[in-house]
């Protein structure tokens, strides 16, 4: 991770002069320090080729000036003359041929595994890191056993012309290096800028009161992830307050021991043991102090509930629940079921509206039907005139008329007067 300089644009004062070395970065935030010599500038950034092992080295600026000498202070690198020295700013020729030794890296560490898989080392190869000239490979290993490597060391050297380092690392060393996401969704740590590796132990993840279940307290690189030590200090002091794991609680109704801490919120869960069925109940830190000074005086209350809290609904869920628009996955699902619904509901309506007109049409039909004989012999029995086709006809126009309910036609008018 790269520090922040806020020294940087502050002027020395008289007569002091900037510190003389700097920090460099290289391949997955490995870093180095090295001494300025015959006062060559270097700002920030700035590509510089460094003194390395039988050539030269292609690394970038990260840090200069006073806080150099506080890293160097934190990482306990000494000042003296076993510092390595900046050459010069690097050139593009010495920029293209570290950009060729770069390149050259993946092809190589593929063939390397081949190698080792042929000599059947029990070694896994996790990086491989060209020199900035292309004189010299090193690689980073991890393996639980000591390893001979004598052999595979002559048929590297020979089938990449190259000198070889070979350098064992550890399991969180190889994460730093292959990089990757954590399960919070961020870089890993000790990729992006914890350098400090200390152990981690089960009762880290005890004091914090979490499952000890392997998968979920592992990180990449197969360990406990480094992220339990960060808040263990205050675990550790909060705990101090609270009762022990251990401790029961007599009541007339039975005993009840704790099922849970909650440091945050100070409440102490009790859980009832003469009650299979029953759930914990949540007591503050006040009461169970209270309970058990009661239990030291001789003196067992009647039940858990007199001392019971009603938990409030948490403030995430009341307030801020649907802060960005969360939506149910099975939103557009509920959507059709509705319209399915309404669909069959009209759908049904629709039916029973055209039986119901086609009943009506059914009535009516009959009705004109049985009225228009009555209504011909009314007119044959009262009628001077003799019955004819017109006469008929003018009787089913009439039933039509009454049975549909429409107005009579001219022709029925003019026979009428007639």
């Amino acid at each position: 991770m790269t520090v922040f300089d806020w020294l940087e644009g502050v002027a020395l004062p008289t007569g002091q002069t900037a510190f003389d070395v700097v920090e460099v970065r290289f391949k997955a935030n490995r870093k180095g320090f090295f001494r300025r010599s015959g006062g060559l500038d270097v700002q920030v950034g700035d590509v510089i080729a460094v003194e390395s092992d039988r050539g030269h080295d292609i690394g970038v600026v990260s840090l200069r000036g006073e806080l150099v000498r506080a890293q160097m202070s934190a990482k306990k690198v000494r000042d003296d003359h076993e510092l390595k020295k900046v050459l010069r700013k690097a050139t593009q020729e010495d920029v293209d041929l570290w950009q060729k030794a770069r390149v050259r890296e993946g092809d190589t560490m593929i063939k390397s595994r081949e190698i080792i898989q042929r000599l059947g080392l029990r070694m896994k190869l996790s990086d491989v890191e060209f020199q900035g000239d292309g004189k010299k490979v090193t690689y980073y290993y991890t393996s639980d056993d000591r390893v001979d490597f004598r052999d595979l060391v002559r048929e590297l050297a020979g089938a990449f012309a190259v000198r070889v380092e070979m350098r064992q690392i550890g399991a969180r060393q190889e994460a730093a290096r292959v990089g990757g996401i954590g399960v919070c969704g961020r870089e890993l740590c000790c990729a992006s800028w914890l350098t400090d590796f200390r152990s981690v132990s089960t009762s880290a993840a005890r004091y914090q009161q979490l499952s000890l279940n392997p998968q979920k307290l592992a990180g990449q690189c197969g360990k406990l992830k480094c992220c339990l030590n960060f808040e263990l200090d205050q675990y550790v002091e909060s705990v101090k307050e609270f009762p022990s794991p251990n401790a029961k609680i007599k009541m007339k109704e039975g005993r009840a021991v704790v099922f849970k801490m909650d440091i945050f919120k100070k409440l102490v869960y009790l859980l009832h043991l003469d009650a299979p069925a029953s759930s914990p109940v949540p007591v503050s830190l006040d009461d169970m102090k209270e309970l058990m000074a009661m239990n030291e005086r001789g003196e067992y209350p009647h039940s858990l509930s007199e001392f019971a809290l009603q938990e409030e609904p948490d403030e995430v869920d009341t307030v801020y629940s649907n802060v960005v628009g969360q939506d149910s996955l099975t939103r557009f699902d509920e959507q059709r079921q509705k319209r399915r619904k309404k669909g069959g509901r009209s759908g049904s309506g629709g039916n029973t509206n055209r039986s119901n007109n086609q009943k009506a049409r059914g009535r009516s039909e009959n009705g004109s039907q049985g009225k228009a004989p009555a209504t011909g012999a009314r007119q044959k029995s009262g009628d001077s005139q003799p019955s004819s086709n017109g006469g008929n006809s003018q009787s089913r126009g009439r039933g039509r008329s009454r049975g549909s309910g429409s107005a009579p036609s001219p022709s029925d008018n003019q026979n009428k007067k007639g």
